[in-house]
């Protein structure tokens, strides 16, 4: 389930600043957004896995508060990456 290094780097790459910028709130909603979806996927195979799904929500909650923080601080950065990684809010 985890992210390997070189999809963590890929990510990086596309939505830091810079090659080693991963602590950017950009960068950790792209991640968060990646393991959702992955964990997703694993939770529609394996309808019975409670605490994969707890994981799940603890991982949605971090994102929300991230992009709440990036809301208020920098609209048009939310904006834009709210457009690209195809979440609504």
């Amino acid at each position: 389930m985890a992210l390997t290094k070189e999809r963590v780097a890929e990510l990086v790459k596309t939505y830091g600043k810079s090659e080693s910028d991963s602590g950017s709130p950009q960068v950790q909603i792209a991640l968060l957004t990646t393991q959702i979806r992955d964990l997703t996927e694993h939770l529609k195979t394996h309808k019975h896995d409670f605490h994969g799904r707890r994981g799940l929500l603890v991982l949605v909650g971090r994102r929300s508060r991230l992009l709440q923080y990036l809301e208020k601080n920098n609209r048009d950065s939310y904006l834009e990456l709210i457009g690209k990684l195809g979440l609504r809010k």
